[in-house]
Parts: C-alpha cells; sequence; structure tokens
C-alpha cells in the first residue's frame, strides 16, 4: 500500500532537528556549518538562495559524501516547503552524519537570515 507524503514523513522514526532560518544562520556563523538547498535545479534558478549549496535531493547522500566526509560536520537542510528537507535530513542521519537541522520556512527567508 502507497503512503502520502504526509504519512511517509510521520514515519520517520529518528528524531528530527526543526529549526527556523535565524537560528539556523547564527548557528551555521558560530560552528561553521553548511546550508545545503536539497531543491531540484530550477527551482534554485526561479528562486535562488545564495548562500546554499544545491545539493538536489536526488544526489543529496553522494554529494554529501564526496564534499563533507566529516560526519560531525554542520548541516542545515532547506527546500521549498520542508518536506524533502526532511527526507534527506532523516537519509544523511541514517550515513552517519550527527549535526543535521532542517529549516522549514520560506525561500525568502533563508534568503533574509543568509545574506549571500
Amino acid at each position: 500500500m502507497l503512503k502520502t507524503i504526509q504519512e511517509r514523513i510521520a514515519s520517520i522514526t529518528l528524531p528530527l532537528r526543526i529549526i527556523t532560518a535565524q537560528e539556523a544562520a547564527s548557528e551555521c556563523a558560530a560552528n561553521d556549518g553548511v546550508l545545503i538547498d536539497v531543491r531540484e535545479p530550477g527551482e534554485c534558478q526561479n528562486q535562488p538562495s545564495e548562500s546554499a549549496i544545491n545539493f538536489p535531493r536526488g544526489v543529496l547522500e553522494m554529494k554529501m559524501a564526496e564534499k563533507f566526509p566529516d560526519a560531525g560536520k554542520p548541516v542545515y537542510l532547506h527546500c521549498a516547503s520542508g518536506v524533502r528537507a526532511k527526507l534527506a535530513a532523516e537519509q544523511l542521519a541514517l550515513m552517519g552524519y550527527e549535526n543535521v537541522s532542517v529549516i522549514t520556512c520560506p525561500v525568502i527567508d533563508i534568503c533574509k537570515h543568509f545574506p549571500e
């Protein structure tokens, strides 16, 4: 039986750390974290978040392991609605990343708190 996206998100058993863009920006500056945008490239082109690295959800695991092999690296994930960021956070935690946070706000808030 197929799950709805709401059921899939509800089925995440790992604790997800959900924070605001303001909290993420403050922490990221203090702890040398990385902001990852898991939207598709076309979405990023239409509404860019210049401070973020774009690793689309489909290649996230490969790109993260290649670019950020330190499991302790603070990672801040965002997308357009929070759904992909939550799914991405679950996958990164399953890979062994220890410090993953999800930002669930509109992209405009990301841009406001993470200036270029």
